[in-house]
């Protein structure tokens, strides 16, 4: 078995993320000698949301024009999301939340050792239910849900002692050139832009798995 480390730029209001996320999984079993560490970084899709969030209807009419716009464009969204097994559910969405938060919950996962399966209760949570994941109190009953002491993760969340890690990853990951995200980076060499099939990962696998080290 063959151990690599893939750094995933993300935010859990990306639908593509969502997607990507998928995807990023079918092309692992595709390589299953190859033993993925994967680390989640922040990304913010609005890094200037207010910490409240935003009525979802007023998000759409800045961001696209209004509901109509936004469901021309979300019909791509739907239709990848059908491929991969993933029911969005856009209209259930009420407010467009500040994600800071929720990467402290993901940088607390990370620690507890239980972070993909926070990373995938947020999405589900967003796109499928239609919660504000940007609410404290529906983000400790998600920690709760995915295996965490909700106690501890409530305790992490009020101390905001992640907050500035997740907006200096942020800006890291904008100086860097990021963009758009998801955008996988595969041993801190080779980086994949978007939500693409799983068969474009392979030889960046590949490559990863050749790549000369230090001591060679």
């Amino acid at each position: 078995m063959t151990a690599i480390h893939i750094d995933i730029v993300s935010d859990v209001i990306c639908p593509w993320c969502f997607i990507g996320k998928r995807r990023f999984e079918r092309a692992l079993k595709l390589r299953p000698d190859l033993e993925a560490q994967v680390t989640w970084r922040a990304f913010q899709l609005n890094p200037d949301m207010p910490p409240g969030g935003m009525d979802r209807q007023q998000y759409l009419s800045l961001k696209f024009g209004g509901p109509m716009q936004a469901r021309r464009v979300y019909a791509a969204v739907e239709q990848a999301g059908a491929s991969e097994g993933i029911d969005f559910a856009f209209d259930r969405i009420k407010r467009t939340p500040n994600t800071t938060d929720a990467h402290c919950l993901i940088r607390f996962a990370t620690m507890e050792g239980n972070v993909d399966a926070v990373v995938e209760a947020l999405f589900r949570a967003y796109f499928i239910e239609g919660r504000d994941i940007g609410d404290p109190s529906e983000l400790v009953e998600i920690a709760r849900a995915s295996g965490l002491e909700a106690r501890a993760a409530a305790a992490w969340l009020v101390s905001g002692r992640d907050r500035d890690a997740v907006l200096a990853e942020d800006r890291a990951a904008r100086r860097a050139g990021i963009e758009g995200v998801p955008c996988f980076i595969v041993d801190g060499g080779y980086a994949l832009s978007g939500a693409q099939e799983p068969e474009f990962f392979l030889p960046l696998f590949d490559l990863a798995v050749t790549r000369p080290t230090a001591a060679e």
